[in-house]
């Protein structure tokens, strides 16, 4: 047992994982393309902030709403079939977007194609994570959890990188939705060929309680609530990311080639920290390394708000990817080990609408901020809010700094 939890690469030893791993990270490759390409091509049409935080708000509304149903559907139907159904709206909605892009359609038409992407990330984000902890021993789940990090991360540094570079040749954003529809299509065939798994549905009838059963388990779960919550709010206030496209074209001025590296430095700093994790012992301090981790975060945003130096700036947000690296592996192990098998979808819906909030949301929030007190307030105000974050956090849940190591859990 003690080989395998040091095993650097125990996670790739299992066949399901490796096409799980490999599908999803070319999915979430061209999601980061299509991401770069949307902030890029609403800005270049309207110069509006506001404009580029309704893209998150739009995203993050189905999450919200259908977070109840989507964690039932996962824990009752097929988690497989759910995945490649999912994809395949995707798929349509990648194509739509593409044709609006190259027909420079109304931006309303665009939101609509972003919301109905929300609804399939909706059923998909639940179904895909309860699948994982089904493709391998349950000892290798913490080497699982940072491979996918790593895995996530290094698609998120080329994806952006590439995405700017495919509109800065092409002079639209037309073909990088194209390629996100390819890149979709290749995770379904990967994901078709993972072996048919069988779990045990639940066998109560559905009902509000047990739809809401996620929800219940999270908050009687202190330190994972503790967690989800610390990671809520602290990208909540401390992501700059909706705003990148300001800072490329107007505060740095290196038009979207620039963009692109900006939105690839938070991976790149998340890919090497999780790569370094995978090869390092667990952790033997987890709750503080998740705490100090989230400080950390505040702290680079604040500087990276304040900065007019691109190099400067690449620092700070590649900072920001590592540390905030720490706690996407801490929060993902808990809520996937701590869940018995029956919950994981529900409970996975549930954290699903946390990320979503801090990561949607935050992109509206910062946006709409930027629209009333400029992108720099904006930016500067979250970093410090994020620390005061962590403080509360520690305050309210003092069960999170005693957390030890996640082998343990």
């Amino acid at each position: 047992m003690s080989n395998l939890l040091h095993d650097p690469y125990a996670a790739w030893r299992f066949r399901d994982y490796r096409l799980f791993a490999i599908g999803r990270n070319l999915l979430l490759f061209g999601s980061q393309m299509q991401s770069v390409a949307i902030g890029w091509e609403l800005y270049e049409r309207t110069g509006s902030a506001l404009i580029l935080g309704g893209v998150g708000l739009v995203q993050v509304i189905p999450v919200i709403l259908l977070t109840l149903p989507a964690g039932h559907i996962a824990d009752r139907w097929d988690r497989k079939y759910t995945v490649m159904l999912t994809d395949l709206m995707l798929v349509l909605c990648s194509l739509g977007l593409a044709v609006l892009s190259y027909a420079q359609g109304s931006i309303f038409l665009i939101y609509t194609c972003l919301l109905l992407g929300g609804v399939a990330k909706a059923f998909n984000t639940p179904a895909s994570d309860s699948l994982l902890p089904q493709l391998i021993p349950l000892e290798v789940f913490t080497n699982a959890a940072t491979w996918n990090s790593s895995g996530f991360q290094l698609a998120a540094v080329l994806g952006p990188a590439l995405g700017g570079w495919v509109i800065a040749l092409q002079g639209s954003a037309t073909s990088v939705y194209i390629i996100d529809a390819v890149l979709i299509l290749i995770c379904f065939g990967l994901i078709a060929k993972i072996t048919r798994v069988k779990f045990a549905r639940p066998i109560e009838p559905p009902t509000l309680k047990t739809l809401a059963a996620g929800m219940d388990f999270v908050w009687q779960n202190k330190v994972i609530l503790a967690a989800i919550t610390l990671d809520l709010f602290a990208v909540l206030f401390g992501g700059a990311v909706a705003l990148l496209p300001i800072y490329a074209k107007d505060i740095l001025q290196v038009g979207p080639s620039g963009l692109g590296w900006l939105r690839a430095a938070p991976a790149f700093g998340a890919f090497t920290m999780a790569i370094t994790q995978a090869h390092l012992p667990p952790m033997k301090k987890a709750g503080k390394a998740l705490l100090w981790s989230v400080v950390g975060f505040g702290i680079v945003t604040i500087v990276f708000g304040l900065s007019r130096s691109f190099w400067l700036s690449l620092l700070m947000l590649a900072l920001s990817g590592a540390l905030d690296n720490i706690s996407v592996v801490i929060r993902h192990t808990l809520v996937q080990i701590r869940t018995p098998e029956h919950l994981r979808g529900r409970v996975s819906a549930v954290n699903s609408v946390f990320i979503s909030i801090s990561n949607e949301l935050g992109g509206f929030e910062s946006g709409f901020v930027a629209a009333l007190f400029g992108p720099i307030f904006s930016v500067v105000s979250g970093g410090v809010g994020t620390v005061f974050v962590v403080l509360i956090v520690t305050l309210i849940f003092p069960q999170i700094r005693r957390l030890t190591s996640l082998q343990d859990v």
